[in-house]
Parts: structure tokens; sequence; C-alpha cells
């Protein structure tokens, strides 16, 4: 459950650290103000029930003893106040109030207009913790106590009008910054991590622009920086290999030509297929350099248009076999952007493997899965083989490698038919795997983005 709920972006995990501090930077100052809320509503309920109290006991202070008793007993009182006119002070199950509180009514009260030989010679403040209510003993002239007691009212800490809501708005607007600024400060690493996946696919990508805060600034120049530096350490792999695979072309040619005045017919015959075999090498190992420069520039094609010329020119290279070992399942049409002539390159090296290895060459053509990002079509390429051993999966994707099983001189392979299919997919973004079928044979998926 934890995984589930901790997202995986950056700037969703930044989104929810803020907010989560936002969340209680918000409740301490909640907290502060009901508090403070708090303080002031005791202060002015406070001030209230002194001026309440004051005004009774100046109405009872004012009437003759003769009908004070009767007075009392015919004031108009709110539900929730009593008065009591007694010769004992209150005090009996009582506590006193706290200090500040006292002070505050104490003060309230001499606030009230009265002569001083009217006021009160002794007053009492006190709580009753039973029936929570707040009772006022004021000695009157006569010596008797004047008792006052009524429920204070509970503290209303966050009815003040429109607070909640302006609250409310505060927080989303709040949130709503941070998760724009979360996505605004996290979307230079998005940009460095889609330049890498292009840098991936293609080495010539454009360079990332050095733009904005310092610290991004100095991120894009050394993405830059490393880019350049593998841009360099390819063109002179590349470079390398392409002036041994020309350079050996001459001495292969002169061994040819010296080779046809070697008198044993069988030996000239051994010669010249070594020199041949050794020619293709050479061939194959410019055509593989040649696809890693990766010079040719995308463009809109025809993918089932493509798929069907390599089955008719591998059909056309072997006239004599039968027709039923190529076909092709799939839409008619179906348009994308890739590299026309690297791509065909690519697929023909997979159906020659699969004619040449399998004695056969089913392509089939599926669109991406519903749901599936990004959006990758396949291209199966099965034959009637005896397949792969799974360890050896892998290993015959490494250039010049071959299964000595089955793939051995004789049949002309070089060990670059894979290498180049996996380098020119992996430059459109796309890749190639092998499995066997369950029927029989090798599978090659060829995937390609829409």
């Amino acid at each position: 459950m934890r995984l589930r709920l901790w997202p995986r972006s950056l700037a969703w995990r930044t989104t929810l650290i803020v907010l989560a501090g936002l969340a209680v930077v918000q409740l301490a100052g909640l907290t502060i103000h009901a508090l403070d809320r708090r303080d002031l509503i005791r202060i002015a309920e406070a001030q209230e029930a002194a001026t309440r109290v004051m005004g009774l006991y100046r109405v009872v202070v004012l009437t003759p003893p003769e009908d004070l008793v009767a007075r009392v007993r015919a004031m108009n009182l709110p539900p929730d106040m009593t008065v009591v006119l007694s010769d004992e002070p209150p005090g009996l199950g009582l506590v006193r109030v706290p200090v500040e509180i006292q002070r505050i009514l104490r003060l309230s009260m001499l606030l009230v207009p009265l002569p001083q030989p009217l006021r009160p010679r002794e007053s009492r403040i006190l709580w009753d913790e039973q029936e929570l209510r707040v009772v006022i003993g004021m000695r009157l002239p006569d010596g008797r106590w004047l008792s006052v007691s009524e429920h204070p009212p509970p503290p209303r800490l966050l009815h003040a009008p429109g607070f909640l809501a302006a609250f409310a708005l505060m927080t989303a607007v709040a949130a709503m910054l941070l998760v724009w600024a979360a996505r605004r400060l996290t979307a230079p690493v998005r940009v460095l991590a889609a330049a890498a996946e292009r840098l991936g696919r293609d080495v010539n990508a454009a360079p990332l622009p050095e733009t904005g805060p310092s610290e991004v600034v100095a991120a894009a120049a050394a993405f830059n920086t490393m880019a350049a530096r593998i841009r360099r350490f390819v063109a002179d792999r590349t470079f390398l290999i392409s002036a041994i695979g020309h350079d050996l072309r001459t001495p292969i040619t002169r061994l040819k030509l010296r080779a046809e005045f070697i008198d044993d017919d069988e030996l000239r015959t051994k010669f010249l297929g070594d020199l041949q075999q050794l020619e293709t090498m050479v061939a194959s190992t410019l055509q593989f350099g040649k696809d890693i420069s990766g010079s040719e520039q995308p463009t809109a094609m025809d993918l089932p248009a493509l798929l069907r010329t390599v089955l008719d020119e591998a059909a056309d290279a072997a006239p004599d076999q039968p027709a039923e070992r190529l076909s092709y399942d799939g839409p008619e049409h179906l348009t994308i952007q890739a590299r026309p002539m690297a791509l065909k390159r690519a697929i023909a090296n997979l159906v020659g493997n699969a004619l040449l290895y399998g004695g056969a060459a089913r392509v089939r053509l599926l669109p991406p899965p519903s749901g599936e990002r990004p959006p990758l079509l396949r291209i199966e390429v099965a034959d009637d083989g005896p397949g792969i051993p799974p360890d050896d999966m892998q290993r015959v994707f490494e250039p010049f490698h071959r299964l000595e099983s089955s793939r051995n001189r004789e049949t002309g392979g070089t060990g670059l038919g894979l290498p180049i299919a996996r380098n020119i997919l992996r430059a459109h973004g796309g890749d190639v795997t092998l499995a066997n079928r369950p029927e029989g044979g090798l599978v090659a998926t060829a995937s390609l983005p829409v």
C-alpha cells in the first residue's frame, strides 16, 4: 500500500512533501489563531458578564431593603442566569476562576459607574465544576451577598464570517502554486531524460539548450560536453573500422588475381573461397560502420509496402525455393517516420537469417497493444528452424558471433546481420528480441514507435 501511494515522479514527490509541510504550517497557524481568538473571546465574554452582573447589582443596591427580596424574585433574567440573595458568601463546592479571568472581571466591574459607598464591599469569582457555571458573589452594603451565576457560552473559535472560506481559498491557491512550481523546477530533469533517450537512439541528436537557472545551465553544458565526446569517440571508431575495411580491399583484390595463377584447381578454389569470405566480412564491416554513423534522415514511409518489398526481393534471390516459405500477414498500409534504407536493411537481415537458418520467413505486422506507453508496433519474423539455445539469445547480437552448430562458414554468415539490425532498430527508438516458438522454430520480434 505504501509503495502504491508513494508516487514515482519526482515532481509529485516534491509536491506531496511540500504540501505536507504546508498542511503542518496551516494547522499550526490555525491552532495559533484559535488560541488567540479564545483569549479574545474570554476577554470579551468577561467584560460582558461583568457589565451584566454590575447592572443587576446596581438594581439591587438601589432598591430599598424592604423591597429587595421581591425585587430579586421579579427580575426578568435570561434562561441560563440565576440570582440568589443570601447571608452567606458563595464558595461551598466551588473553585476559584483563574487569576487572569478574575483580573479582567474585576477591572470590568470597576468601569461600571457607581458611587463609591454603593460599590461591593467584597467580591468573589468562582467556578462550579459540576454545573459548568461562573458564580460571582458581591457583598451588599447591608452585609448580605448577591450571587449571580450563568453558563458561559462555548467558545466558537472559527466562527468568524468568511474565515473558513478564505482559509480554504488560500490553501487551494497555495497548493496550485506548489504543484506549478514543482513541475516547473523538475522540468529540466524531464528534458535531460528525454535528451539522454534521444542520444541513445541517435548519437547526432541536437544538443540541449543551455538556458535557465545556473544549475540547469551547468547540467545542460555537462550533458552537451559528454554528448560531443561520445560523438567524437563513435566517429573515431567508425572511421577506424571503415579505413581498415577500405584498405583491406586492395590486397584482397591482388590476392584474387594471384590466386588465378595457382595450377592446383582444388587449392585455387579453396583459396578463392577464403578470399570471398574475407571480402564479404570486410563489406559487412564497412556496412556496420555506416549503420553506426546513422546519417540517413527520417521520412514518412509505408511500412507494409517495405515489408512486402523485402519479401519479394528475397523470393527473387532464390526462385527455385517454394513460394510458401515467404508470407506476410498484417495491414495493407501503415505510415511511420523512419529511415527507409536503414530499416529495409534491418528487416532484410532478419528475413535473410530466417531463410538461411530456418528455411522460411513468415512476417507478421502487429499494432501496438491497447494502453501501451509509448506505443510500439511489432514486426514478427518466424522461421521453421531448430531455434537457438536460451543461453545464446543475447550472444548472437554480439558482432562476429556465430553459433557453430548451424551458422558456420559454409552458410556464408559473418555474424553482423543481427547486430546491424539491432543497431538500426534501436536508433529508431525500438529493439529486436529473439524467442523460440513452442511449435518449433525461432521468431525475431522487431519493435518500432508509431
